[in-house]
């Protein structure tokens, strides 16, 4: 029993196991609750929250903190990994036939460099789908957004599905899907931070004018709250990888992190009761007894 519970985890992840009792004999109603799927370039995931791959303490913790994350996408450097598999590599840690492999960028500097890393991860067959990533500035880590239109025109004429990390400027984000970029992944915050969603109004109008392509919100997260904030926010998906690897225990933050996504989620399509600047009661005051 209990290996079958670890096997199926990711389907008792959408159960609710409700007790109740009648008669004064408690019954049990087990009710699946299904999340709707991400959908980018016509291929479906049921997961919303994208991994990362860098900055683990070995490659058995990667391997961990992906599963308890419940991913289905996983993104991979193809400038940092032994591609040739020489010797002991990322890719030994993570199996092609359980993740979808989403080579990326990073490092990046140049339209150019960038352009030349997605081909090499096409040609090595890591995938003809790109995270295109290209920095402007060492400090920040923000991107260079006319690279980045540029590199993402490039390769959609080549036959890349292309995923860009961008700023959450309206205006950049339009000129990337006249390019073809199949998604917009505006940035949180820097690279690395862990600040959170620091402008919330630009996600806003972003989620508001960007409805053809999936909103994922790339960099910046934190913690589980940072992760439902995006989602609230209306985010089609978060990506992340130092909110995870460089928590204390990545494997439970990274659990931490598959629910957040799920109740941030569930919580933009519910939608949140308007704020009021005066209270409310909570019971209402007609027949109250005096």
């Amino acid at each position: 029993m209990h290996d079958f519970l670890r096997t199926h985890q990711d389907f008792f992840d959408y159960l609710h196991i409700c007790i109740f009792v009648r008669a004064n004999t408690p019954f049990i109603t087990i009710v699946l609750m299904t999340m709707d799927s991400l959908v980018i370039a016509g291929r479906q995931f049921r997961s919303r929250l994208i991994v990362g791959t860098g900055k683990y303490k070995s490659g058995h913790e990667t391997a961990r903190a992906i599963e308890a994350s419940g991913a289905e996408m996983v993104t991979v450097a193809v400038r940092r990994v032994n591609l040739d598999r020489s010797k002991e590599s990322l890719l030994d840690f993570i199996d092609p036939k359980k993740y979808f492999l989403l080579p990326n960028t990073a490092g990046c500097y140049t339209a150019d460099e960038a352009i030349r890393a997605a081909r090499l991860g096409r040609e090595v067959g890591l995938s003809d789908w790109v995270k295109i990533e290209v920095i402007g500035d060492e400090k920040t880590l923000y991107p260079d957004v006319q690279a980045t239109i540029e590199a993402t025109r490039v390769l959609v004429k080549e036959g890349f599905t292309v995923l860009p990390y961008t700023s959450d400027d309206i205006v950049v984000a339009k000129r990337l899907l006249d390019a073809g970029a199949s998604a917009i992944m505006p940035l949180g915050a820097p690279i690395g931070s862990g600040m959170g969603i620091q402008n919330t109004a630009n996600i806003q109008i972003l989620r508001e004018m960007i409805t053809g392509v999936p909103l994922i919100v790339d960099a910046g997260v934190g913690t589980a709250s940072d992760a439902a904030i995006a989602m609230e926010l209306g985010a089609d998906a978060v990506l992340m990888n130092s909110g995870i690897a460089h928590a204390e225990n990545p494997v439970l933050m990274a659990e931490a992190m598959k629910h957040a996504v799920i109740a941030g989620r569930a919580a933009y399509l519910a939608g949140r009761m308007p704020r009021k600047l005066y209270a409310t009661a909570s019971s209402p005051m007609q027949g109250v007894v005096r």
